[in-house]
Parts: C-alpha cells; structure tokens; sequence
C-alpha cells in the first residue's frame, strides 16, 4: 500500500512543492487542504486510527496542480 498523509502532512509536503518552483510561493494551510476535499478536489483516500481522513501523495499532486493553475489563469486575466 502506498503512504497516506493527514492534513498537516499533506499541507507541509505541497507548501516544499510549491517553493521548489517558486521560492516566494505561499505555504498551504491544513484548511486549505480541508477546502479541497470539501470541494471535490482532494478524495479521502483512507483514515487514520482516529477516523481522520488521509491523502493519497497523487491526489495531493493533482489538486495542487489544478489549484495553482487556476491562480495562475486568474492572475493573467488580471
């Protein structure tokens, strides 16, 4: 089984994804990672011994990915 990540992992691993692109990137908050489950985002990929959800490292990929590039739009059409 592949790993799985809690919010706070999650949001700690895209924050280092993100400043590898763009050292000025903004960190990602474990409410952001929340927002994008509750948006449809991000599936709940298992849960941990508490019932908390955990997320799979390709969907936290894919979510980031849509996120910045939906900023990235919005800002040009600025």
């Amino acid at each position: 089984m592949s790993q799985l990540y809690n919010g706070a992992q999650a949001a700690e691993l895209v924050t280092e994804w993100r400043r590898t692109i763009s050292a000025t990137s903004a960190a990602v908050t474990r409410s952001a990672i929340c927002k994008w489950r509750s948006r449809g985002h991000l599936p709940v990929a298992g849960l941990d011994d508490h019932g908390r959800p955990l997320y799979a490292l390709a969907d936290l990929a894919k979510a980031e990915k849509a996120t910045r590039d939906r900023a990235l739009r919005l800002a040009r059409a600025e």
